[in-house]
């Protein structure tokens, strides 16, 4: 819960970022050369230092700690931060010295030349935050592990104040290059922020460090070894997302972000939230061989996430433009834009369930030290998402590089389900089979009751008629799943007992 409130804080920052951003750039080609500026540093810190080496390190860290081997913790650290340090800043320069041709051939070969000129321009100054963010990574891998999750999770939050005062103090002077000043700010105080904890956990840093030999370090690269692949096919689907954009017109790639900013944002405070949370627990189950633990806790974890997102999707479907049109129509964002992004986020928003089931399928993978087979299953999803998206470009447009998201993530998540269901001896099969019955019967009921509603409060504004139909549809939700007998509000509700009471015992 302490995770999700922050969670919400830095989406909600996240999501005044982009009002401000939209109010002053619209749906342009300037913004559009900012959003494909992100591909090659985002495939650098991912590949490298993001999701990657916290899938690997967290594990094995927590596995040192629950032995008692801190000394050889921190030997880990040390060893992980120097390769970081070597590896991220020689691919920085890299890619800063050839930043024109990367977006010439490929990110962008859509782009005019001048759109190409501002990408690479861009492009080099997201290349310094690489380096930081990578560091910053490690950090919540380590406090992470010592169940400390505020300080990590508030690091988003900071990050976004950063871009938002950048954009307000710098967007008329500088255009959209004040966001990349606001990017780099960002990244050092989402590493500052963490540091006091970090120095009070007991840091102990040894320079020069590589650890060629540490049976430790050895395992974490080979840990991150299928999931730098499983990751750097998904940062080569979104690029190629990216180039079929540039050849679809100036305000598709940007129409594409809000739409997938606006689907990531359910999933971001519940299924990130829990999932961040959860991870160091299954580790430590796993470490302690409570495999019966192991089971239960996942199963109450998917059917609660489920709880959450299954009506999110629906609701988003539903309310897609009066949402977009509060949120973002003023300034530069028209009604055309608002268009051009409920045309995409309707089909982002019907794999909402499928991404948050996913965030949370995978950390069990992970805390059981696999880290192969989600990243086999997330190539062959990713794989047939780059099929989809090429196959439904041409008869659907933008939209179809949506669709083809949702379609590929949706049978991502039913493997990963079979597989961990047959590894840990089952996930209550018939009790989830019924939970989610009873989840899509009241979904549908909502969705009935709000689908008129809507309509019937459009002439009182946009405000009340989205205020109005959200705390119906959630009413009616909550009330019909109840009347079915549904289980996870008693569950959501006793985590957040259970919190409350462990926080007053400290």
């Amino acid at each position: 819960m302490i995770v999700m409130g922050a969670f919400v804080l830095s989406r909600v920052l996240g999501l005044a970022r982009e009002i401000i951003i939209s109010n002053y750039f619209g749906t342009s080609a300037d913004l559009g050369a900012y959003l494909a500026a992100f591909r090659i540093p985002d495939i650098i810190f991912q590949v490298v230092a993001g999701g990657a080496l916290a899938s690997a390190f967290i594990p094995t860290f927590s596995t040192l700690l629950a032995h008692d081997d801190e000394v050889g913790g921190w030997k880990l650290v040390s060893a992980i931060v120097n390769w970081l340090l070597i590896v991220l800043t020689s691919l920085a320069l890299l890619g800063i010295l050839f930043a024109p041709q990367l977006v010439k051939y490929v990110v962008a070969p859509g782009f005019d030349a001048g759109q190409q000129r501002l990408t690479a321009e861009l492009m080099r100054y997201m290349l310094v935050s690489t380096v930081i963010f990578g560091l910053s990574g490690v950090v919540m891998g380590i406090l992470n592990s010592y169940q400390h999750f505020l300080l990590p999770a508030l690091a988003p939050a900071i990050y976004n104040l950063a871009i938002i005062a950048s954009a307000l103090l710098f967007a008329q002077r500088f255009g959209v290059r004040s966001l990349a000043i606001g990017v780099i700010a960002g990244a050092i105080l989402h590493l500052i922020i963490q540091m006091p904890k970090l120095l009070g956990v007991g840091l102990k840093y040894t320079p020069l460090y590589l650890g060629p030999h540490n049976s430790s370090v050895r395992e974490v690269g080979w840990l991150m070894l299928p999931r730098a692949l499983g990751l750097g096919v998904v940062q080569i689907n979104f690029l190629v997302n990216t180039i079929l954009a540039s050849h679809l017109g100036a305000n598709t790639l940007t129409a594409l972000n809000y739409a997938w900013l606006l689907m990531l944002l359910p999933q971001g405070i519940f299924a990130q939230g829990i999932a961040t949370a959860a991870f160091p627990t299954f580790s430590r189950l796993i470490a302690q061989r409570k495999h019966d633990d192991m089971r239960s806790t996942l199963s109450a974890t998917i059917r609660a996430i489920l709880y959450i997102s299954i009506p999110a999707s629906v609701g988003l479907v539903i309310l897609r433009v009066p949402l977009i049109q509060l949120l973002f129509q003023r300034g530069a964002f028209d009604f055309q834009s608002t268009e051009a992004v409920a045309a995409a986020l309707q089909f982002y928003a019907l794999g909402l369930f499928a991404h948050a089931s996913v965030e949370i399928t995978t950390r069990a993978f992970y805390a059981m030290h696999d880290t192969a087979t989600p990243v086999a299953i997330g190539v062959a999803a990713m794989g047939a998402n780059i099929i989809l998206s090429l196959l439904l470009v041409h008869p659907m447009n933008y939209p179809g590089l949506a669709l083809a998201n949702s379609l590929a993530t949706i049978g991502e998540m039913l493997a990963l389900i079979y597989i961990v269901r047959k590894r840990l001896g089952g996930l209550g099969g018939k009790a989830m089979w019924v939970s989610i019955s009873r989840m899509l019967v009241a979904a549908a009921c909502m969705a009935a009751i709000v689908w008129v509603l809507r309509d019937g409060l459009a002439t009182y504004g946009i405000i009340i008629q989205l205020g109005g139909s959200i705390a119906v549809a959630a009413f009616t939700y909550v009330l019909i799943s109840a009347a079915l007998g549904s289980t996870e509000i008693r569950t959501l509700w006793g985590w957040t007992k259970q919190r409350a009471a462990s926080s007053r015992s400290r």
